[in-house]
């Protein structure tokens, strides 16, 4: 009897904690699935009392599908066959909402092994299987994402090396269906002699030992073409740490490397055009100053010429000194020709006429131990040049030939028509042009040499041998005139420069005599005399009162203005073009305000874009000659005479 009450105690106590279990639903059912017991739990996260769910048939906590395909009934005949059942599904609240759950059913017999009922526990999980779909979506949104890239081949690799997946970047990139390539080992993306060096062992061996490898090189289309690319692999673990396979991602980089390296060729070519724009205004601001110089030289030895009288040794003297400046006035009209500033004078120009004419000039040039072979056709078209720059630009390029070939060789000359798009990689601004072609056989030029080749002063000659302005003018004339000059040179094979010319756009014709009165010195004149060097503006006025002229003199544009407020019998201005705060061409528009039919003469060390009225005036180069003074002031008064302003009546005297 003592026994009855301790067991009646132990059962309060189970049911005791089994009503406060609140984690988990815990009750019981008949054999029929008619509840017979419900716990705290049971009440929490099914929202049901005692009171309503007590004698309620257990499907109520089914959804009305599973309970339309007998899955209630179906879990009581497992548990009853099995001795258990246990699953997860939908189950549904009182309020309707629905919540993931784990079920447990156990059969509970009796001693003779009779069914009483079920014993079932209910594990709300819907938080976890929240997450879980949270999971499984973003890994298929990530699986979708990675198969949805076609700039990147991106796949799997099992541990040995073996793609165990494919996405259409790496179909694309690589030229390999995913049957086709799936269980295939990567090293077949290699070259064979990446292959041969073992590059994929090691590329495995690192990213497993450092847990990232990362590298370009060249790799293996299906078709056998090469590309570059730009490879990562990375190793993936398990949370035990255990080697599961590698990441692989690789990305073609050759449309990036090729623009890369034609970025690099682009800033290399800016940088030279920089280069030779700074270096081509250094040349022409020296060349403008040498010229002012050599202006006050020459003019200053041209008036002692006239008062050496009958003194031979005083006379050679001079004339020496003379012979020295006109080599300056040549070395600056190369300095002007690399800067493109110098003064053309072009016309049509026919090119075989012009290469026999100089033939005699060349041989002589070159001597007999360079053989002269010259195809230049009759039939081709003018050309639009000035003559004797382009002639001083052949005698360049054959001399720089001649001295390539020191033991004697052979100089040819060839011309030929050709498109200006022919012109590989250059952009002429002509479509049509004359291809002149100046080749020896001598020693050549390396790649470095080629590339300073036309660079001012530059030159590969001895001390004293050369000035290194030849290649340059040429060069500076062919920009000029709208054309280039192209190099293309080995050592030992010789050098081949082709000057592309253009087309003359008017027929070749004679140019008309000129008017000996026109060129007569004229009557004497009050001069004004405009320069802001005071050399240049002494030598002018020397040779000018040399002439019977009177001659004003003023340093600025303001000075001059103010000198046609004192002096109103000024009969003509010539001004200097580059002076500061008021240019020749600003004066000359201020003083034809004033004196309108006042002849004006310009004076300039180098040619220079001029617009309005300064494009219009006769304009003499410096330096120049007491001569062309007298021609050039002859022109501007003919042409007031007859009443007209423009450059046609007035040329350039230089």
């Amino acid at each position: 009897m003592a026994d009855q009450p301790r067991k009646v105690l132990d059962e309060d106590r189970f049911r005791l904690l089994v009503e406060a279990v609140v984690d988990y639903a815990i009750y019981m059912i008949d054999p029929q699935g008619i509840v017979t017991s419900w716990n705290a739990g049971a009440r929490r996260f099914k929202g049901y009392q005692e009171a309503e769910i007590l004698g309620a048939h257990f499907s109520c906590f089914y959804t009305p599908e599973d309970c339309r395909a007998g899955l209630p009934q179906r879990a009581l005949d497992t548990a009853l066959a099995e001795g258990r059942f246990e699953g997860e599904g939908w189950r549904v609240r009182k309020d309707g909402t629905r919540f993931w759950c784990h079920v447990v059913i156990d059969p509970i017999r009796d001693a003779q092994g009779q069914l009483l009922g079920y014993a079932k526990i209910t594990r709300d999980l819907t938080e976890r299987k929240i997450a879980e779909e949270i999971l499984k979506q973003s890994e298929q949104q990530f699986r979708l994402l990675v198969q949805s890239v076609t700039d990147y081949a991106i796949y799997m690799l099992d541990p040995n090396g073996r793609v165990s997946s494919w996405n259409l970047g790496a179909q694309r990139i690589k030229g390999y269906s995913p049957e086709e390539i799936i269980g295939a080992h990567f090293s077949r993306f290699y070259t064979e002699q990446d292959r041969a060096a073992g590059e994929p062992a090691k590329a495995l061996e690192a990213a497993t030992r450092e847990g990232r490898f990362e590298k370009q090189g060249w790799r293996v289309r299906k078709d056998g073409t090469q590309f570059q690319a730009h490879v990562i692999i990375d190793p993936i673990r398990s949370d035990t740490g255990e080697l599961l396979g590698f990441a692989k991602v690789t990305r073609d980089i050759s449309e990036a490397l090729q623009a890369q390296k034609e970025l690099e060729i682009a800033r290399e070519a800016l940088f030279q055009s920089q280069k030779l724009h700074a270096i081509g205004q250094l040349s022409g601001g020296i060349a403008h100053d040498f010229n002012n110089l050599l202006t006050v030289i020459l003019g200053n030895l041209e008036l002692a010429r006239k008062r050496t009288g009958d003194d031979p040794k005083l006379a050679r003297l001079l004339d020496n000194a003379v012979l020295g400046a006109e080599r300056g006035v040549s070395l600056t009209q190369r300095m002007l020709a690399f800067a493109r500033r110098q003064e053309l004078k072009t016309e049509p120009v026919a090119l075989a006429q012009l290469v026999r004419n100089l033939s005699g000039l060349l041989r002589s040039s070159l001597g007999p131990q360079v053989t002269i072979l010259a195809d230049l056709p009759e039939g081709l078209p003018t050309v639009q040049a000035d003559v004797n720059q382009l002639e001083l630009a052949l005698l360049n390029l054959a001399t720089n030939a001649r001295d390539a070939m020191p033991g004697g060789g052979t100089l040819e000359l060839r011309a030929e028509l050709c498109d200006g798009r022919q012109a590989s990689g250059l952009a002429l601004p002509h479509e049509r042009y004359v291809r002149l072609c100046v080749i020896d056989d001598g020693e050549g030029m390396d790649e470095q040499t080629m590339a300073c080749a036309a660079d001012p002063f530059f030159t590969t000659k001895g001390v004293g041998k050369g000035t290194g302005l030849g290649l340059s003018m040429v060069h500076g004339l062919a920009e000029q005139l709208g054309g280039r000059l192209i190099l293309s040179s080995r050592p030992g094979q010789g050098t081949r420069a082709e000057l592309w010319l253009p087309l003359a756009t008017q027929a070749l014709r004679v140019a008309p005599a000129r008017d000996s009165e026109a060129a007569a010195a004229p009557q004497p004149l009050c001069i004004l005399v405009v320069d802001d060097d005071s050399l240049v503006l002494s030598s002018t006025t020397l040779l000018l009162e040399d002439l019977g002229h009177r001659v004003l003199c003023a340093m600025s544009g303001a000075q001059a203005l103010q000198c046609f407020q004192e002096h109103p019998a000024i009969d003509l201005m010539i001004t200097d073009l580059a002076m500061p705060v008021m240019d020749g061409g600003q004066l000359a528009s201020a003083v034809r305000q004033l004196r309108p039919h006042l002849p004006i003469v310009l004076a300039s060390g180098y040619a220079q874009r001029l617009e309005g009225l300064a494009a219009v005036l006769p304009r003499v180069s410096k330096p120049y000659t007491q001569l062309q003074l007298v021609e050039v002031l002859a022109h501007a008064l003919a042409g007031f005479k007859d009443g007209a302003t423009d450059a046609a009546s007035a040329p350039t005297t230089g």
